[in-house]
């Protein structure tokens, strides 16, 4: 089954939002075994939106819209998609009733315009938006199913997953594919794929790899395709088993659980706390550990010491140490991680000091070069980085790079 994606807003084409919609539908339909196979970003602007779905009508089995539903003028979707298919916008009594209940639980005014937004083309099969007041809408034309859905996120989310999914499951046959991701950090994609150069040529034929990079982090993602899917669990795991045993420092985790989730899972398996000293990361790690749910079970407190007087003042780094060797060094990450760890009184901590740009580096210490201290127990292990890229980009790298080296030392440790 073939798919294309169109996102429909202004917004999003002069940048003023990033559309991470697309990218989201798109896992989701590949663990279901559909190819999305285009995405198109349209204008707030009926005609290009009627040239558009022209263009793909037929083309595609599945044809996935995202955006203009909302109760104000620029969102025209559901009138364009009236026009489209020759039919009238009608009330919807289902509809109609969520979005009164839903105004008044909150106990808001419900005004005309959101009255309409129970308002949908004739003919048109339904989905039921818990989350908002905008319906979703299933069309079917020339062999090709046509779903609109909110731009909001978890709006959109909430449909595809109860609504949009189930019903495709029913009514089409999916072929069945089986997915595994391993998580990992500290190496590039390109020096990544040379180390896994051999392991990559003895993979089965029906084993797809595929290598997804960002900043700090390279999924691999491994997908088994018909007909080797009822051996796919003992395929995945014969040959995971031996990229454990090529790069096990690397590996962090499996299936998306993000970095500061591995660390949280080992801080409460071990019973250990952990504070933050940093610098160059401005509480980017902090920020990160404490995105995980419950993470005060284990994460006690930052301190951003962005100034020199910060580390010598409240961590007690020895100011002789910042004079002979400068704040980014081996010397002031350690005694970062020790004073922030003797503050808070934890068992494990991290230290973050570097030049994070665009300006600050010298010939001896350019842009990006950081020192990342972690203590856990009466161990203490630094290291220097050289990281690349923009000061968005170095600050990610630096903060997932703390994080994995404070997970490494505590296995060794374990």
């Amino acid at each position: 089954m073939n798919c294309a994606l169109i996102t429909v807003g202004d917004e999003i084409l002069i940048g003023q939002v990033t559309d991470t919609n697309v990218v989201w539908i798109s896992r989701q339909l590949a663990g279901a075994g559909v190819r999305v196979g285009e995405m198109v970003t349209v204008p707030d602007d009926a005609s290009r939106i009627s040239r558009t779905l022209d263009r793909l009508m037929g083309k595609y089995d599945l044809i996935i819209m995202t955006g203009g539903l909302g109760p104000t003028k620029d969102d025209i979707t559901k009138q364009t998609l009236a026009d489209y298919f020759g039919s009238e916008l009608v009330t919807n009594p289902e509809a109609l009733d969520r979005i009164t209940r839903f105004f008044k639980l909150r106990g808001r005014q419900m005004l005309e315009s959101n009255l309409h937004q129970a308002d949908v083309p004739e003919g048109c099969e339904v989905l039921t938006n818990e989350h908002g007041t905008a319906p979703g809408m299933w069309f079917e034309k020339e062999g090709t199913i046509l779903v609109s859905l909110p731009g909001v996120p978890y709006e959109m989310k909430q449909l595809m997953e109860d609504q949009v999914m189930p019903r495709l499951r029913r009514r089409i046959r999916i072929p069945y594919t089986v997915h595994r991701t391993v998580m990992t950090q500290g190496v590039p994609e390109s020096y990544l794929a040379a180390l896994l150069r051999n392991w990559e040529a003895e993979l089965p034929s029906c084993v797809k790899l595929a290598y997804l990079p960002s900043p700090g982090i390279v999924r691999l993602r491994l997908t088994v395709h018909e007909p080797c899917t009822e051996e796919a669990e003992q395929i995945l795991k014969v040959n995971i088993d031996k990229l454990l045993g090529i790069i096990p420092e690397h590996i962090f985790g499996f299936d998306d659980i993000s970095l500061e989730e591995a660390l949280g899972q080992l801080l409460r398996e071990q019973g250990l706390t952990i504070a933050t000293a940093e610098s160059c990361t401005g509480g980017n790690v902090a920020r990160m550990i404490t995105s995980v749910p419950e993470s005060s079970d284990y994460f006690t407190g930052s301190i951003v010491a962005y100034h020199n007087r910060i580390k010598t003042g409240i961590l007690k780094v020895d100011e002789s140490a910042v004079a002979r060797f400068g704040a980014v060094s081996r010397e002031v990450a350690e005694q970062m991680a020790s004073g922030v760890k003797r503050i808070f009184g934890t068992d494990c901590a991290i230290a973050t000091t570097g030049i994070a740009g665009p300006g600050g580096g010298t010939a001896d210490k350019p842009v990006g070069t950081t020192w990342i201290a972690v203590a856990a127990g009466e161990r203490i292990y630094s290291r220097k980085f050289l990281f690349g890229g923009s000061r968005e980009r170095i600050i990610t790298q630096a903060s997932c790079s703390a994080i994995q080296l404070l997970r490494q030392l505590i296995l060794k440790m374990i």
